[in-house]
């Protein structure tokens, strides 16, 4: 869709202030597109998505988990091991976000960039001041 060529009309706004809160809200909080980007890299156990995502509780890694699963996002996959092994992978549907998290990160990268410029911009405007 080329968004420069979105009709300026009350429905047209109407239309794409909504679907950006639906995609919002199949993909909100702090968790989800980062569970999606570490299962990129292939199917994992929850311990492994766990250990990626470093400060995540095991309570909110597992109702983000289903949250996932609920909009078909991910697969949960049960094996009949001693014990139980349990496997997560993104979906089909779930690649669908590819190119939005591709953009995502780059712009975080470019982000992040941006603020530590304005640290050492302030750092340097402090001590002109100083001197």
């Amino acid at each position: 869709m080329d968004h420069k060529n979105i009709p300026h009309s009350k429905e047209a706004c109407k239309a794409s202030v909504n679907a950006v809160r639906d995609a919002l809200y199949v993909v909100n909080g702090k968790w989800k597109l980062p569970m999606l980007v570490s299962l990129m890299n292939g199917p994992k156990r929850f311990k492994e998505l766990q250990r990626d995502l470093e400060e995540i509780t095991p309570k909110v890694l597992s109702k983000e988990l289903r949250d996932l699963e609920l909009n078909g996002f991910v697969t949960r996959t049960v094996y009949d091991t001693t014990p139980v092994t349990v496997i997560y992978e993104r979906t089909d549907y779930a690649n669908s976000l590819s190119k939005v998290i591709g953009e995502l990160h780059d712009w975080g990268m470019k982000h992040r960039e941006h603020i530590k410029q304005m640290s050492r911009d302030e750092a340097e405007a402090r001590k002109a001041v100083t001197v």
